[in-house]
């Protein structure tokens, strides 16, 4: 049974920084794209940043360029988001996500999603 696990989230303050880990031990990963999927009370979820099954190729959304970081450790089957310059905005619960030879060309959807993890809280303070 494919599990994927988050961990990693908390509270910060403006400005910050966070480190979330997704640890995915039955996940054929190498074969996977990932990414990283934030929703905030009363809204849609989001995809904030995925990578590609290769490594080679990211996509992060607006508001996370430039702020957050997607990488993976294919030795580990963990992928990783840094973020950085936290805002009150960015408080949500994060999920990480797996897909089946995603190439991120394009942002990651929910319908694609093969495997999801539970979530952790991120929630930054103004």
């Amino acid at each position: 049974q494919v599990q994927l696990v988050e961990s990693g989230g908390g509270l910060v303050e403006t400005g910050g920084s966070l480190r979330l880990s997704c640890a995915a031990p039955g996940l054929a990963f190498t074969s996977n794209g990932m990414g990283w999927f934030r929703q905030a009370p009363g809204k849609e979820p989001e995809v904030v940043a995925a990578i590609s099954w290769t490594g080679t190729s990211t996509y992060y959304t607006g508001s996370a360029k430039g702020r957050f970081t997607i990488s993976r450790d294919n030795a580990k089957k963990t992928v990783y988001l840094e973020m950085n310059s936290l805002k009150p905005e960015d408080t949500a619960v994060y999920s990480c996500a797996a897909d089946w030879g995603y190439s991120a060309a394009r942002p990651l959807t929910k319908s694609e999603v093969d495997y999801w993890g539970q979530g952790t809280q991120v929630t930054v303070s103004s």
